[in-house]
């Protein structure tokens, strides 16, 4: 018998609204902007070690990739009045820079005005617009919309649009420890970090949250989505602050992270991809951002700091990881993936989602192909890493309590050390990447485009992955009994990896071998134009893209199933 989904029925127990941190840090919007700006200011002056030549230097690099980035990347969401703001910063550090009359301290102090104009305008700029009345309404028109589309897509006949007879936890299944990060949200502050590999994460994490019963979390969003009218709604009703991963100044990159640990300590809990952005090659994030992390760091240390000793300071570190069976980015994704020289440039988001008729095109088609999302939710961390139990009270390797406020004392006190809180961060990033592994939900998709590729490759073992991936693609085609045996192998092994929980596997994976092959091969890629896999006319297995074949094999890297072939 096939594993049935338990569908839950998730009552708040929360908070009224008014209280919900992100509705006072909405209220108390101005001051908090304020005072990210100064503090973000008080970094970078600490970093240049209030040297005018340094903080000149760095002012001249801030505009230069500013200037740069207006004019050859600019975006639609970007503010109207960009160009007249850089050029007045142009003009002012011309001034300052040619003005004799200045002696080094007034130099410095006109630069740190230039500073202070900037990070002001980087903290405005990142800090979200929520509104309580906003994310009610958002929320209840995702749960609606979705629900109708599929039905729509499930129920037969003119009414089915209106029916309630499934429901979107019909069609999304939430799993793993899903009540203990209900039960820490009422005791401190939760920091989700999901994987990322479509724009529908974001979308799909805040409705996840909803049905959990949980209070809104403030979300890193990339600014990208913002382009978007329907997204830019969606974004800004969940409460979602901006980034621009166009933006790699010091200045810039230094606002968002303080903007990310105040409202961390302010007891908002939060939201952000620690992969940076979506990933272009398929495969789970291994080696993640570290920036926005650290700042989950900073704010537990700097509860401590305040005093803050019990559970109600304490910070939760909860991986996520979203599965599905395609991704409609995923031609756009892999191909950029595989041109990419592994140097920081500019590059411009054009991809499926450029409009919101296409997201709606997608949205529909999506339900009603009957293809299947699991959101798996991991056990809790502190940010060192380690597991909590049920308290929110650390825990050893062994299981022993252990108090997370003695990694941060020095000489008997909690102390700010920036070289022992970056390896800290190193630690972290690394739970986080075995934590998605761990969790990471096989489906039958993920199965069958590994197993065609990497008997693909086993037949061109003499090529890189560039030649194969240019290999044409009506020579390739795969006897169907030995792909079947191959499916078989691999599965066996997975569920190996299951009972040593290393991995999970959908339920789906309890068929038989041949229902599982036919199930991967109808949900892998079906939106895209080209499939990653088929059956040719003898009922063997071939593709009509190799790229993507590629891109969904990718899913299960790093559990070391090629050694099987």
């Amino acid at each position: 018998m096939e594993e049935k989904y338990i569908k839950h029925r998730y009552d708040p127990i929360i908070p009224s609204k008014n209280e919900w941190p992100v509705v006072k840090l909405a209220r108390e919007r101005k001051e908090f902007v304020k005072k990210v700006a100064e503090l973000a200011e008080a970094r970078i002056l600490g970093l240049t070690g209030k040297n005018p030549d340094i903080l000149k230097e760095e002012l001249e690099t801030t505009l230069y990739r500013e200037k740069l980035r207006v004019k050859q990347n600019p975006w639609a969401v970007d503010p109207d009045d960009e160009n007249e703001f850089w050029n007045e910063v142009k003009n002012s550090l011309l001034q300052t820079n040619n003005d004799t009359t200045l002696d080094r301290e007034r130099r410095f102090l006109a630069y740190q005005g230039l500073l202070h104009r900037i990070t002001s305008r980087y903290a405005e700029e990142i800090a979200s617009n929520f509104k309580a009345s906003h994310y009610k309404f958002t929320r209840s028109i995702v749960t609606y919309g979705f629900a109708r589309l599929l039905n729509a897509a499930r129920v037969k006949g003119i009414k089915s649009i209106f029916s309630t007879q499934y429901t979107l936890q019909d069609k999304i299944q939430i799993t793993g420890q899903t009540d203990q990060i209900r039960d820490l949200a009422t005791k401190g502050t939760i920091v989700m970090v999901p994987t990322h590999f479509s724009n529908l994460d974001s979308v799909l994490i805040g409705w996840i949250i909803s049905v959990l019963g949980m209070p809104p979390f403030i979300y890193g969003a990339g600014l990208n989505l913002f382009n978007i009218s329907i997204f830019a709604y969606f974004m800004n009703a969940l409460g979602a602050y901006k980034v621009d991963r166009r933006k790699k100044n010091l200045m810039y990159l230094e606002t968002l992270k303080t903007y990310s640990k105040e409202a961390i300590q302010f007891g908002c809990h939060s939201l952000f991809f620690p992969g940076g952005t979506r990933s272009r090659s398929g495969m789970i994030e291994s080696r993640l951002k570290l920036g926005l992390l650290s700042t989950a760091i900073e704010a537990q240390r700097a509860n401590f700091q305040n005093g803050l000793n019990d559970i109600s300071g304490k910070v939760f570190i909860v991986p996520v990881t979203i599965n599905y069976h395609f991704v409609l980015e995923a031609p756009g994704l892999i191909q950029e993936h595989l041109s990419t020289t592994g140097q920081e440039r500019y590059y411009k988001e054009n991809d499926e989602f450029s409009t919101s008729y296409k997201i709606s095109k997608f949205l529909f088609k999506f339900f009603t192909k009957g293809s299947d999302i699991s959101v798996s939710i991991g056990r809790a961390m502190d940010v060192l890493g380690n597991y909590v139990d049920e308290d929110g009270d650390s825990l050893d390797k062994r299981g022993r309590r252990i108090d997370t406020r003695d990694y941060f004392i020095s000489e008997g006190k909690v102390t700010i050390d920036q070289q022992r809180e970056e390896e800290y961060t190193n630690m972290l990033g690394k739970r986080i990447v075995e934590e998605f592994h761990i969790i990471n939900r096989v489906f039958s998709s993920h199965l069958v485009a590994f197993v065609a590729f990497e008997l693909i490759r086993q037949k061109n073992n003499k090529l890189d992955i560039f030649d194969l991936i240019r290999l044409p693609e009506e020579e390739i085609s795969i006897p169907y009994e030995e792909f079947r045996d191959a499916c078989q192998m691999v599965l066996d092994r997975i569920f190996e990896l299951k009972s040593q929980g290393k991995i999970d596997a959908a339920p789906h994976l309890k068929r038989g071998i041949d229902e599982i092959i036919s199930h991967g091969i109808d949900n892998v890629g079906m939106y895209h134009a080209k499939h990653p896999l088929v059956r040719d006319k003898q009922g063997n297995i071939a593709t009509e893209d190799m790229s993507l074949l590629y891109f969904y094999h990718n899913r299960l890297h790093g559990y070391g199933l090629e050694k099987l072939f």
